[in-house]
């Protein structure tokens, strides 16, 4: 895919379900941020078929701001992903609807992008209420053959000058290039309705050479999982969550580690069933029945490879 001619500025893209009390609360900090920033913006709500009053209390009260509906429910990834289509400017702003943003948030985040190999930046994630660190940069590691994507940093010495890589950016507070954003075709609607979508999106940005970073001194503030927990219940997370890890290490795992890693998933399979452990199970089963798209993503991502070889797993994390 060639670069797309999109005018210079920033498309801060909110995905929402639910999320009127939030948007409530939310809006004035991501407006007040954008317009610090002094450049051309927009802000775009992706609904996702909400049943409260989200629509209206939008075009009620934020008439600028474009709202996209969905006609039914279709989770975080295909959600979003229609903001990131509808997007008219150079960089776009990945903005979870529990997410309140503080004044000056893009004042040197902007400046990433002067390397032509910036995939994007994230800042840090505190609390709420308190500056309790929530989320920092992400370092990778494993567990055998097994991607953990849990860790996180916090620089000890926070330098304006130094800059800081991230393993993934977090799908709360992700500022990224939006013509690499295109190449890569969004987020892959594999994950819906949500978790690991935001580590698999920036693996595949790291894989075709581009990076990623983490910024400590710009801030956000979250309400942790408001909206996924009060719509789901905690059964259903976990088997969404390790059905996502199966799909993010079959798809990226080369032949040699992915064969290596199904004799792992089988022997860990055999200890949950005899376990009992029934979610594991489902997951499993949903990861098998899915295998033919986990099999067009990969070739999704050599296709936007172009013929360039990608970066390994290893490479990446090496």
């Amino acid at each position: 895919m060639q670069d797309v001619a999109i005018v210079s500025g920033i498309s801060i893209i909110i995905p929402n379900y639910n999320g009127r009390t939030l948007l409530q609360q939310t809006l004035p900090s991501v407006i007040g941020a954008a317009k610090d920033a002094t450049l051309p913006f927009e802000i775009i709500i992706c609904d996702d078929h909400s049943s409260d009053d989200s629509v209206i209390f939008l075009k009620e009260q934020y008439p600028q701001i474009k709202v996209l509906v969905n006609e039914v429910n279709k989770g975080f990834s295909p959600t979003i992903n229609t903001g990131i289509f509808h997007a008219q400017y150079s960089h776009v702003l990945l903005l979870n609807s529990d997410v309140k943003l503080t004044p000056n948030y893009f004042n040197g985040l902007t400046r990433y992008f002067e390397k032509a190999d910036t995939f994007g930046v994230m800042s840090k994630i505190v609390g709420w209420e308190d500056d309790k660190i929530q989320d920092g940069g992400k370092y990778p590691s494993f567990h055998g053959l097994k991607i953990k994507t849990s860790g996180n940093y916090i620089p000890l010495r926070k330098e304006r000058d130094q800059w800081y890589y991230s393993m993934y950016l977090s799908g709360a507070n992700a500022f990224v290039d939006r013509n690499k954003l295109l190449q890569l075709q969004g987020f892959d609607e594999l994950f819906a309705p949500f978790y690991v979508e935001d580590f698999e999106l920036s693996l595949r940005a790291w894989r075709m050479g581009w990076k990623c970073y983490y910024d400590d001194v710009a801030v956000c503030r979250h309400k942790l999982s408001v909206s996924i927990k009060s719509a789901h219940k905690k059964k259903n997370i976990r088997i969404v969550y390790n059905r996502n890890k199966m799909y993010l290490h079959a798809i990226h795992l080369n032949s040699f580690k992915r064969f290596q890693w199904f004799v792992q998933l089988g022997f860990e399979s055999a200890a949950y069933l005899f376990m009992l452990r029934l979610t594991w199970l489902k997951s499993l089963q949903q990861f098998a029945g899915n295998y033919d798209r986990v099999i067009q993503s990969r070739k999704r991502l050599f296709k936007a490879a172009n013929g360039k070889k990608l970066l390994s797993v290893k490479q990446v994390v090496n």
